[in-house]
């Protein structure tokens, strides 16, 4: 499971790191709101830590801004201010859950282990696109009464893109998520996956297409 931790002040950022580490999590730190928001929408993450308070843009700004944007991965909201108004905000704006400074190491682990779970159940068996439908269960591509079947790395590849429409991924970005960051194989592969995928779409007549970026990646987007 990967989480992003957004949180400035950097003994307390060390300390919870190290705590998530040790408990099996991997885990990307920043220490200001801009730029996790730019972590959260170039990546994909199980869920967000977020500090209220930050320089740059705080908490519940970045929180809204990725809300706005269609990104729906759970957040935890961290904050010295406990007031009922404040935590109202903090759930208005899209957290998951609320937890005030000073916290103990075990409630925080209690309370992303449930905002994981809560992730977890809500993921759904289909994803759907404009007129394109990833059936995850049969691993088939659908596009109105055509059908076409996916395998393998292919699957794999189409499933990133698909939970993540718009987003533009770097071919190396595709290489971890898809073929491992240890992965032996070629970059070459990314490029051969992409190109069959293409021809599946093609053969499906939708208005969706995996779109290149020159010089930063692909991404799926519905055609111009």
């Amino acid at each position: 499971m990967r989480i992003l931790f957004a949180e400035d002040d950097l003994d307390l950022s060390n300390a919870v790191k190290t705590l998530l580490e040790r408990s099996g999590y991997q885990v990307d730190a920043v220490y200001d709101g801009a730029e996790a928001a730019s972590f959260a929408e170039d990546e994909v993450y199980d869920g967000i830590i977020l500090d209220w308070m930050m320089p740059e843009m705080d908490g519940i700004t970045v929180l809204r801004r990725l809300r706005s944007r269609g990104i729906q991965t759970p957040c935890l909201l961290l904050t010295a201010r406990d007031a009922v108004e404040d935590r109202v905000t903090g759930l208005d704006a899209g957290a998951d859950d609320y937890l005030p400074k000073p916290f103990n190491a075990s409630e925080l682990l209690a309370r992303v282990r449930a905002m994981l779970r809560r992730r977890e159940a809500y993921i759904p068996d289909v994803v759907t696109f404009e007129d394109l439908t990833l059936d995850k269960g049969q691993g088939e591509l659908r596009c109105g009464a055509r059908t076409v079947q996916l395998s393998g790395k292919s699957y794999l590849l189409m499933e990133v893109l698909m939970e993540n429409p718009k987003i533009i991924f770097s071919v190396q970005q595709l290489m971890d998520k898809v073929w491992g960051w240890d992965a032996e194989a070629e970059i070459n592969v990314v490029w051969v996956n992409i190109s069959q995928l293409r021809k599946k779409l093609a053969e499906l007549a939708t208005c969706v297409e995996i779109r290149m970026h020159r010089g930063t990646g692909y991404s799926l987007e519905k055609r111009p």
